[in-house]
């Protein structure tokens, strides 16, 4: 029981420095908007927004890599914004999945007559599955010393296996306020969002485990230093439980007039776990980024640096006529 312990800790959180329980997580996190806070639902100046978004992370150092994959679908309907998202994770020798679906709502509130200043609103709901081949996994009561020691499957684990997938609820919520006049110099935002708001029970065993709430907090402000260069400082802070996870970061565009498109790069520090380092372009309607951790955790030595390696493309649609909200600040 100790060993299926260690393994499944392993599989949730290998990506931070503390070995405690934590979600999945994603480097290039606001290229995935719904992934990020559900008040971005439809927060866009364009009719409709599809999202693509695939990671593979230790790939140096695992049998199996962990790999998560996802796509998201949102559209503005006045103030409000309606979508959806799939994300599919799957990590470890055991092939432990999650796999969840969840609608999104969201909401926009001008706070002033001119709609400069908006508060944006959103709540997710959906289901998530989880499984995992336990079959696949090893166990300290099946050792065989037979013919200089080895794990003999044919051997009881000794383990009380209720089930080997299980459903729960998924329920989030999000808020974020933005300021989003197009000729501004700096448009600043700050988001909240909120995880596991039902806290649902997640088991094996069928014991009374409850999955934690996961909380983000993010910040910053796209800073227009021409009208074809600007800089977007920002943060990210997220924490399930005992776990905080802190991501500082400074995002950078510039506009080349004659081929009509934007350079993009960046550079993150995850604090304790890894630099991440993106470039990209933005043409006409599509948003291409390509992302790499670089491991400065405790575990650099053994992986020699490689972390993980992502990649997102966003297709926005055509441009509203008509246009209700102001847009928000790329983030």
């Amino acid at each position: 029981m100790k060993k299926l312990v260690i393994i499944m800790v392993l599989i949730q959180c290998l990506s931070s420095t503390l070995l405690k329980a934590q979600d999945f997580h994603l480097s290039l996190y606001d290229a995935a908007p719904l992934f990020l806070n559900p008040s971005l639902t439809g927060a866009i100046d364009t009719k409709y927004r599809v999202h693509a978004h695939y990671r593979n992370q230790w790939r140096a150092v695992a049998f199996k890599p962990f790999n998560t994959a996802l796509i998201s679908f949102d559209i503005p309907k006045g103030k409000w914004g309606f979508g959806g998202q799939i994300t599919e994770m799957r990590a470890g020798v055991g092939n432990f999945n999650v796999f969840q679906a969840v609608g999104s709502v969201g909401y926009n509130l001008p706070l002033d007559k001119a709609k400069f200043h908006s508060l944006a609103l959103g709540l997710q709901a959906g289901v998530t599955q989880k499984s995992i081949e336990y079959k696949l996994y090893s166990f300290d009561s099946q050792w065989s010393t037979v013919d200089g020691g080895s794990f003999d499957k044919s051997i009881s684990n000794n383990e009380n296996f209720q089930r080997g997938a299980l459903f729960q609820e998924q329920v989030n919520f999000g808020a974020m306020y933005y300021y989003g006049k197009q000729q501004s110099r700096v448009n600043p935002f700050l988001g909240i969002s909120a995880f596991n708001l039902t806290r649902p029970k997640e088991t094996f065993f069928g014991t009374n485990n409850r999955l934690p709430m996961r909380f983000y907090a993010h910040a910053g402000a796209r800073i227009n230093i021409s009208e074809l260069l600007y800089v977007l400082p920002k943060i990210l802070i997220m924490n399930q439980q005992n776990v905080i996870e802190q991501v500082y970061s400074v995002d950078a565009g510039y506009f080349f007039k004659g081929e009509k498109f934007y350079l993009l790069a960046g550079y993150s520090q995850r604090i304790q776990d890894a630099s991440v380092v993106w470039g990209g372009f933005r043409k006409d309607n599509f948003i291409l980024k390509l992302g790499y951790d670089i491991n400065t955790s405790t575990l650099r030595k053994t992986s020699k640096t490689r972390g993980a390696f992502e990649i997102s493309l966003t297709f926005m649609g055509l441009k509203s006529k008509s246009q209700e909200i102001k847009n928000c600040p790329r983030i």
